[in-house]
């Protein structure tokens, strides 16, 4: 259980309008990108699928089985983005896709050039820590979307099937924001490996480490630059160009995330989970959770322990 940003869904084709009912595609080309909808009506398996750009795709209705670099399936839903390089083969299988209950994506193709361009204005102007740069990173091509990647999405979506006359210019600008914003999504990603010993090859992977290490304690932003061996402004923005959020973000990111774990537990309360995560005011982690997930934490105990007796 974890809360997922899902898109808002798009009209489905009518029924008499339908050339297939396995993956069914409605294309919008624009200058720099290609937006295609697909969607699909009854069950299927091992669909191939191959673009020749790079494609953002992502879930709006339904449940796939991916099949990438011949790896097993991974299940694909709402709330979902999955990133595949230009020429390599997906095969997909829909395993509940029926008339009543239709799969339904977008696959957002891109243009190479766009792509370059962006990432090497990245490279050149806002350069990365460390011997990293910005760039995609190929091994974390399935993820959960951010606010901010579902946001951009479902503007694409908007811009793209409109007739507005400047739309080209338009999704040109959000599409170099959406880049952007994946990159730093899938840089925060790797910091769930990083560790204190990383501090020669990149200050801020040591300090994501630190923060590992000490996530039920009150860690404070100074402690934090001082660490980084940078003045407290300079260690904010430099963590937020490289993640897209502010280090008290990510702490409280964390700390919810281990308070995740905690309150699997039905024996658990919600006040020593709170105080176990650092948190000294229960109220106030009550409200940040909820403002996180959505649910409060004694709502999430009832849903992954249903037949237990939570005291």
């Amino acid at each position: 259980m974890h809360k997922t940003r899902s898109l808002s869904p798009v009209n489905l084709t009518h029924e008499k309008s339908l050339k297939t009912l396995v993956e069914n595609r409605t294309a919008y080309t624009l200058e720099k990108c290609e937006l295609n909808v697909f969607e699909t009506h009854q069950v299927s398996a091992l669909v191939p699928l191959t673009f020749n750009d790079f494609v953002v795709t992502s879930m709006l209705r339904g449940k796939k089985v991916m099949h990438l670099y011949g790896a097993a399936g991974f299940d694909y839903l709402p709330g979902e983005t999955v990133l595949v390089p230009a020429g390599v083969p997906m095969n997909i299988d829909f395993p509940e896709a029926s008339r009543e209950n239709p799969t339904q994506c977008i696959a957002l193709a891109i243009d190479h050039q766009k792509i370059e361009t962006t990432l090497g204005f990245l490279n050149e102007r806002y350069p990365r820590m460390g011997a990293d740069y910005w760039s995609f990173n190929k091994n974390n091509y399935h993820f959960q979307n951010s606010l901010e990647v579902a946001s951009l999405l479902n503007k694409i979506i908007s811009v793209c099937a409109s007739n507005m006359p400047l739309k080209d210019i338009l999704a040109d600008l959000t599409l170099q924001e959406l880049i952007v914003n994946i990159v730093q999504l899938q840089n925060r990603a790797t910091l769930a490996h990083s560790d204190e010993s990383q501090s020669n090859s990149h200050p801020l992977s040591y300090i994501t480490g630190f923060i590992q290490s000490h996530i039920t304690e009150d860690i404070k932003l100074q402690v934090l630059s001082e660490k980084a061996c940078m003045s407290k402004s300079t260690f904010y923005r430099s963590f937020k160009r490289e993640y897209g959020i502010s280090p008290l973000e990510y702490i409280l990111s964390e700390k919810i995330k281990r308070a995740k774990l905690l309150l699997a537990d039905p024996k658990n309360s919600i006040k020593s989970v709170s105080f176990d995560c650092g948190f000294n005011d229960v109220n106030y982690f009550i409200r940040l959770f909820k403002k996180m997930e959505d649910i409060t934490p004694r709502q999430y105990q009832l849903i992954v322990n249903p037949h237990c007796i939570i005291h």
